[in-house]
């Protein structure tokens, strides 16, 4: 029986020393292989697009900047007047606005005044007829048309109206009394 002996640890450790430097010189011989032969198929690789005759150089690409830098102005300008005129319009607008609103308050004005002359009158007209007798009342009346000999007929005091209406034709007193009575029929009721 032979006896193996162990080997020491001092040999063992020279033989792992040994396969981590020929592993470690192998790895670094295939990098260098992979970097030689990335830095030869960079060589035949044709010149990146950014790198032709095709790219603008600097004084057209300044040119093409300051073509549209102008067109941009130039839309700033219109954009401007737009704004201009728009701000024209709604002064004139507000103006026209403000005549307008005048207008309206001196035709209320004149309204307001023409109405009150006209009321004004026809308090004095009733005031004439009251004044007069019923059959002179009557007798006036009776020349009238029926809508407009009814609107002072209303007008009148009450039994001033009924002595002249009993003066009239009875036909007319019949009509007189039928607008009166239609008046306000069609007034609409709550």
């Amino acid at each position: 029986m032979t006896r193996r002996t162990k080997p020491n640890g001092a040999g063992m450790g020279a033989v792992l020393f040994l396969v981590a430097t020929l592993l470690f010189a192998a790895g670094a011989s295939r990098l260098s292989l992979g970097v030689a032969s990335a830095v030869a198929a960079e060589d035949t690789q044709p010149a990146p697009p950014h790198a032709t005759a095709e790219m603008p150089d600097g004084g057209a690409l300044f040119e093409a900047l300051r073509a549209r830098e102008a067109r941009i102005l130039e839309q700033e300008h219109a954009l401007e007047d737009r704004a201009k005129a728009i701000r024209n319009a709604e002064e004139n607008l507000r103006a026209q606005l403000a005549e307008l609103q005048a207008a309206e308050s001196r035709l209320a004005a004149t309204l307001t005044q023409t109405e009150s002359a006209a009321e004004n009158d026809l308090i004095r007209l009733t005031t004439v007829f009251e004044h007069m007798k019923p059959p002179q009342a009557a007798t006036l009346f009776s020349t009238m048309e029926t809508e407009f000999a009814a609107g002072f007929i209303a007008r009148l005091n009450p039994q001033f109206a009924g002595e002249v209406m009993a003066q009239l034709d009875p036909t007319l007193a019949y009509g007189i009394s039928a607008v009166l009575a239609g008046r306000h029929a069609r007034t609409p009721r709550d």
